[in-house]
């Protein structure tokens, strides 16, 4: 009895039982469209990032065909060197690329040929080692190795010439416009040709590949459009850009679920105020106050909310659990925080629909004159 108001709140709600528990079914209902869609969409936002991987940290630079350019010179290398080395410690790996046939025996790939001078600059591993400098031997993509079933130290027939493979490529799990795995590497002299079909630039951070890319147009563009210079990040910005308008969009439809609920409990208010009209004005008229009617009413309100919300967050929470068990989501991506930041939001949102939709109610029921409340 100390918290008058919440005791008296709390009986009334428990007079009509069934047309309490809608009202907080309303805001349930809410509750979960926002959290649950906010959390999706916030799922697959960051998926596509994990999916995406480090393509942010990547420049790649290409001649401008459209100028009459087939390649990058040893020259234009060099002027691409300098410039990055101005804003940024990245590393520029010239590539020459080229397409042939990989024969182990009886079994026989097409894969692409890719001439590199320092595969270890942005390439690991997960047999063998890698050169520092490539000089002999071949390099073989994960899944050409598993297609051929070659192993470091095995031969392998490239175009006709046997290589021997010094190393094995860990598998690329994120997307890159130079795809290793189904690819083999030679020292650049092996590759025909002269000058490059592309170079990358890897850097650190995204800020680094930006600065690197803007150093790189500055320098080699700046009186003849030599080259085409991509900056990945581009990429991941849009596809950021993307999901953030489907997680809002997502959020706005959960948002219109919330307001009918609120609607429903302002309902639920109206009507509950006017059965209890006569109460209402014999409290009013031993002196109670307006203030303690409008307080208990938005009280009950709020109790409203509190219990559609709370069993809302658990719904919530059950439904991307049962996500995580059926679905190839990993753990960390369902723990991601906006996930729980969402969780909250909807559940302080549908509290403070539940209060707003109990304003009226609380506050005609407070300045009603006791004499008209008591005529009925």
């Amino acid at each position: 009895m100390r918290l008058p108001a919440l005791f008296v709140a709390r009986r009334n709600l428990s007079r009509n039982r069934l047309r309490s528990a809608l009202a907080a079914l309303g805001i349930l209902v809410g509750v979960v469209a926002i959290a649950s869609l906010g959390i999706f969409g916030n799922v697959l936002a960051v998926g596509a990032d994990d999916a995406l991987g480090d393509i942010g940290t990547q420049v790649i630079v290409t001649p401008n065909a459209d100028a009459g350019f087939e390649t990058i010179d040893d020259r234009t290398v060099t002027e691409i060197e300098r410039a990055v080395a101005d804003v940024s410690e990245a590393t520029v790996v010239p590539l020459r690329t080229d397409g042939g046939l990989v024969r182990r025996g009886g079994n026989a790939a097409a894969a692409t040929i890719y001439g590199i001078e320092n595969p270890a600059a942005i390439y690991e591993a997960r047999e063998g080692r890698l050169p520092e400098r490539h000089r002999q031997g071949a390099v073989v993509g994960a899944g050409l190795a598993e297609t051929l079933e070659l192993r470091a130290g095995d031969n392998v027939e490239v175009d006709g010439e046997t290589h021997r493979v010094v190393a094995v490529l860990e598998p690329v799990e994120t997307f890159t416009p130079v795809s290793p795995d189904d690819a083999v590497m030679l020292p650049e002299g092996a590759v025909g040709g002269d000058g490059y079909e592309q170079v990358v630039v890897e850097a650190d951070t995204g800020p680094e590949a930006t600065a690197s890319a803007a150093a790189v147009e500055a320098a080699v563009n700046d009186r003849e459009e030599r080259v085409d210079v991509f900056e990945l990040s581009t990429v991941v910005d849009e596809i950021d850009e993307f999901f953030s308008l489907l997680s809002g969009f997502l959020v706005g439809l959960g948002g219109i679920s919330l307001f009918v609920a609120g609607v429903s409990i302002l309902n639920v208010m109206l009507m509950s105020t006017v059965e209890r009209r006569r109460e209402i004005g014999v409290l009013r008229a031993v002196g109670v106050s307006r203030a303690d009617i409008l307080r208990t009413i938005l009280i009950e309100a709020a109790l409203l909310g509190l219990l559609g919300a709370a069993v809302g967050v658990a719904v919530t929470v059950a439904l991307v659990t049962a996500l995580y068990l059926a679905t190839p989501v990993e753990l960390w991506v369902v723990l991601h925080p906006m996930n729980g930041v969402y969780l909250l939001a909807a559940f302080a949102f549908g509290v403070l629909v539940s209060v707003v939709s109990g304003l009226y109610p609380a506050w005609k029921a407070a300045t009603e004159r006791p004499v008209d409340a008591l005529r009925g």
